[in-house]
């Protein structure tokens, strides 16, 4: 659907319905699939012919919807995961093993930090963290003969930092590596990451993908324009004796990546979301272009009243003019930068939980990016794991409060805020 435009594939992309078929996705609950030789089901297997083998690599539900996040970022395939954590980790193992190591950009989530610092550490994968104001030379100096890519958010979760993608894909070419960007808080509506040098982008669907708090997924979507045959990526480009000897590179082309992660690493994790979870998905997806503008509408009005307000010590949303992030926001992001924002509170962290306990239209969650009005303390809570210094790094102070502002009038979500802070004392 080249010619359309984004608003149109978020409700027309992935599902072709035929004559006389259902208007709507139909949710094909079946592990298992109807073969008319066994000769057919054998190229299958060989990767020789389109189709299902298992719902443990591919649903017709699934790919429906993968086809329509593919469209919407402009990539060539796109592979759905049972949430953004996995779809983070088969990224990776795509292309990395153990004694290798890989860049990403410290301002990440803090489940992703102890993905990259901790789990991949067992499995012998480094993780070389650079921060955001690091200089071209001195991220240039993090990599050797075994780094892999390069790895950082559209916006930070929840520091907000907006990702220089230019900057660090012309980083990430110099060395012949390709650059990976979890794209979740802006989503294709706000910016496009392979429009400005990405490679692969990434999304925990969880958030405004599906936009209800309703499942838990994740995704992986390729450009299809990155050259593996560069002699570094032989994974890719050498046989792989679990599929009789067949090169990616060769048999898909463009669709090497993510035709290997699905094949190879879907398969043997098991990590496919049911069919069910993808047609809701798709139902959040249908929607996604008008709640992204109330959001960003949302978050804007909101921003600006607390900036204002003589009890906030500080407010970090990067459309406000004071942020110093601004510049890079119109840049990439120039329809908005989602509905979250991060400030504190001043009095510290016990002005915050005094802040949260009294919000009575926003509600104390773990969670983010959805329809509702949410609050979070980030450091004792989704980012508790983390030492003092990765804290830091990823731009987290002890009264960090992240809002996630929602789709509500945007007048009884500030009387809320209001009314709290009269709270606190």
């Amino acid at each position: 659907m080249d010619n359309f435009n984004i608003e149109t594939k978020c409700i027309q992309s992935g599902y072709k319905p035929k004559n006389s078929e259902p208007r709507v996705l139909p949710i094909y609950q079946s592990t298992t699939y109807k073969y008319d030789s066994a000769n057919h089901l054998g190229d299958l297997f060989d990767l020789k012919a389109p189709g299902h083998m298992y719902s443990r690599i591919s649903n017709p539900t699934l790919e429906c919807v993968e086809a329509k996040i593919a469209d919407m970022e402009g990539g060539v395939g796109a592979a759905l995961t049972t949430s953004g954590q996995a779809a983070n980790l088969l990224a990776i193992l795509n292309i990395t093993s153990s004694g290798q190591n890989f860049v990403s950009l410290s301002s990440i989530y803090g489940g992703t930090v102890n993905l990259f610092a901790v789990t991949l550490k067992k499995l012998g994968i480094e993780v070389r963290f650079a921060t955001p104001d690091m200089t071209e030379s001195e991220v240039d100096a993090l990599f050797d003969e075994n780094t892999r890519l390069v790895f950082g958010e559209t916006i930070a979760n929840p520091a907000l930092n907006v990702l220089d993608i230019e900057k660090y894909a012309k980083i990430a070419h110099k060395h012949n590596l390709p650059l990976f960007v979890d794209n979740t808080f802006a989503t294709p509506i706000l910016c496009r990451p392979f429009e400005f040098g990405a490679d692969i982008v990434i999304h925990s669907t969880t958030k405004y993908m599906d936009g209800h708090a309703t499942v838990v997924g994740g995704c992986v979507v390729d450009s299809g324009k990155f050259d593996w045959n560069n002699g570094k990526f032989p994974e890719l480009t050498e046989p792989d004796e679990s599929y009789h000897g067949v090169v990616y590179t060769k048999q898909f082309g463009e669709a090497a990546f993510i035709t290997k992660l699905r094949v190879q690493l879907i398969r043997d994790f098991g990590v496919a979301p049911s069919a069910i979870n993808a047609f809701l998905l798709n139902l959040g997806l249908e929607t996604l272009h008008l709640r992204m503008e109330r959001h960003c509408a949302n978050a804007l009005e909101v921003a600006k009243f607390l900036e204002n307000n003589d009890k906030i010590a500080w407010v970090n949303y990067p459309k406000l003019k004071s942020s110093s992030d601004y510049a890079l926001a119109e840049k990439y992001l120039p329809k908005g930068v989602c509905g979250v924002i991060s400030f504190g509170i001043k009095g510290g962290r016990e002005a915050a939980v005094k802040f949260m306990d009294s919000l009575k239209l926003a509600a104390i969650v773990v969670h983010v990016a959805d329809a509702r009005t949410c609050v979070l303390h980030p450091a004792s809570t989704t980012h508790r794991q983390l030492t003092d210094e990765q804290l830091k790094a990823a731009g987290i102070g002890p009264d960090l409060i992240r809002m996630s502002v929602g789709i509500e009038n945007v007048n009884d979500i500030i009387n809320d805020i209001k009314q709290a802070l009269d709270e606190v004392r």
